[in-house]
């Protein structure tokens, strides 16, 4: 095992240590010590390296997602101070998935999670579905359509 098999990680972690931490040479060592150990850490636990296929779609998937944040930003604040429309109600979804590349699955677990009104919940990787919850739903083939069609057919593009 070399001294920092991830070294990116290690001064990452050592910067931020040290922006949230003022800096002094105590600061220094013990942020070195951190992020040697986290690096000695990941490389145990040795996780695979992703496959992108598709760099170009990169860009337009965050444009995607970054446009819904926004939008579930400004639904959630009109939820708070307009209240409930009529036939709306949380709930919670089972969502079938084909997309299997873990860190297809772990980015679309990210993006979830940051739209506001949603939450991943659980990830059933024998029956390949995912549990999520949605605080403002209307008709629930709309929002497995949203995730099917916006985020995972890409994802499957970009890694699969």
């Amino acid at each position: 095992m070399s001294v920092l098999p991830y070294p990116l990680l290690a001064l990452s972690l050592l910067l931020m240590w040290l922006v949230l931490n003022s800096f002094s040479v105590g600061h220094l060592l013990l942020g070195s010590a951190i992020a040697v150990f986290a690096s000695w850490s990941m490389a145990a636990l040795r996780p695979s390296k992703p496959r992108i296929r598709r760099w170009d779609l990169l860009a337009r998937l965050l444009a995607i997602v970054l446009y819904d944040i926004i939008q579930s930003n400004i639904a959630v604040v009109l939820l708070i101070l307009t209240g409930r429309k009529p036939g709306h109600h949380s709930a919670f979804l089972v969502v079938p998935l084909d997309l299997k590349d873990p860190t297809g699955l772990a980015l679309l677990s990210v993006i979830v999670t940051s739209t506001p009104g949603t939450a991943w919940i659980e990830y059933n990787s024998s029956e390949g579905t995912l549990l999520m919850h949605i605080l403002d739903v209307m008709d629930e083939r709309e929002w497995i359509d949203i995730v099917k069609n916006r985020y995972e057919r890409l994802l499957r593009e970009i890694f699969e």
